[in-house]
């Protein structure tokens, strides 16, 4: 499912205009981006987490000529899917 498939399937289901929809999913994904932007943990319980883990710096290698490279610290967004997701899908 896509973004667009989203917005169609909320439309079906609360019954109401595209633009609407298209605002509300908008303004789901903006809230959720903000927040771990700040570092915050976002959760939604029975679906999933998402959080940011964050790296230090360590010392890389080229794959192509082999040579060190140092890898500046980083944070990236990670998915952790919740119990009641993880049983859906393994039915």
């Amino acid at each position: 499912m896509n973004k667009l498939e989203l917005i169609s399937a909320l439309k079906t289901e609360a019954n109401i205009s595209k633009s609407e929809a298209a605002t509300v999913v908008q303004l789901f994904f903006d809230s959720m981006a903000d927040a771990m932007a700040k570092g915050e943990r976002v959760e939604i319980r029975g679906l999933c987490s998402f959080f940011v883990k964050e790296y230090k710096s360590y010392t890389g290698r080229n794959p192509k000529t082999g040579q060190k490279v140092t890898i500046s610290p980083k944070k990236l967004p990670f998915f952790k899917a919740g119990k009641e997701l993880k049983e859906r899908v393994n039915y």
